[in-house]
């Protein structure tokens, strides 16, 4: 019996500490990751912007030096075997990098040539995967002259273009109109179809739930939960999240909630109230009607339902950081 085919990536206790830098104490990025993404996979790394994710994405893909574990990719060590691993994987970065001054269709060609592809190779290549992303009609426009979602879409082109083994995605929608987002989606879910083995880094709680088969909540550079996205809302517990905001201090009398069944918890931050609960019916209302008696007029009201943002408040118990 054969033995299981290699994980696309894969990393044990992994991290990242930048050093002291004048009166700058030193940075714990990331705190030890574990990972496995087998092979086909669209595998996600949620979390807010500060939480370790851009720099899981470097070292995964040898830009960044680990200071602590292990990380390989296509069975590969990311120290060991840099050069090798940028030959089977393919980056799309946050920002634009592509050369201005090339064409769109030159960007790719390049790249192709790069990878040892021959001229006319390169340029059968680069026609295919432009017709692929829609792109055939800017084959020659200047990339800093597109749009936001058709630079970005040159640039999954080019990072495609010597048949990488695993993608990595670093804030691929980021900036993007939301039609513009839900087309590239598609796109994405195109290549994963056809066998493409994707890691996307992401704050877009739909995106991941869109996108992945299994996704990692990381925060303060470790991971607080990995799975599917049920797997997740079943071992948060999937609370519904209804935050209150009043225009003065909450009533006190709000703190009795807690002790109500279905109410998971309470916090309450001078004048905003989270409560999570198992079972939210009528607690929306409560909250106003608590409010009205004590005085305390409701400026803003939200109840969201279980999803990937309920699941990493719950493990959280704090909004996303911009």
């Amino acid at each position: 019996m054969s033995a299981p085919p290699e994980p696309a990536v894969q990393t044990v206790e992994l991290k990242k500490t930048y050093p002291a830098a004048g009166p700058r104490p030193e940075v714990p990025a990331v705190r030890g990751i574990d990972l496995d993404v087998p092979r086909g996979e669209f595998f996600g790394l949620l979390g807010p912007n500060g939480a370790g994710k851009s720099t899981t994405i470097g070292m995964l893909t040898t830009l960044v030096v680990p200071t602590g574990g292990t990380a390989r990719v296509s069975g590969l060590d990311v120290v060991k075997d840099a050069v090798e691993i940028k030959r089977r994987i393919g980056v799309v970065s946050q920002n634009n990098t592509l050369d201005s001054d090339l064409t769109a269709a030159e960007n790719l060609e390049f790249r192709g040539r790069f990878f040892g592809l021959s001229a006319r190779d390169a340029r059968r290549r680069a026609d295919e995967l432009m017709e692929l992303f829609g792109l055939t009609e800017h084959r020659k426009g200047n990339p800093f002259e597109m749009s936001g979602g058709q630079a970005k879409r040159v640039m999954i082109c080019r990072a495609l273009m010597h048949g990488p083994e695993v993608l990595f995605l670093d804030e691929p929608t980021a900036g993007l109109d939301p039609q513009t987002r839900t087309n590239l989606w598609e796109v994405l879910r195109g290549l994963q179809a056809g066998g493409q083995t994707i890691l996307l880094t992401t704050h877009y709680m739909e995106e991941a739930e869109a996108l992945c088969d299994r996704v990692a909540v990381v925060d303060h550079g470790r991971i607080l939960a990995s799975g599917t996205v049920d797997e997740l809302k079943n071992a948060a517990g999937a609370d519904t999240v209804i935050t209150v905001a009043y225009d003065a201090p909450a009533p006190d009398q709000i703190h009795k909630l807690s002790d109500r069944d279905g109410i998971s918890k309470v916090e309450v931050n001078d004048g905003q109230v989270r409560v999570f609960a198992t079972e939210p019916d009528g607690i929306l209302g409560e909250l106003v009607a608590i409010g009205s008696a004590a005085g305390v007029g409701v400026t803003d009201a939200t109840q969201l339902r279980p999803s990937l943002e309920t699941v990493f408040l719950t493990l959280t118990g704090r909004e996303y950081r911009e």
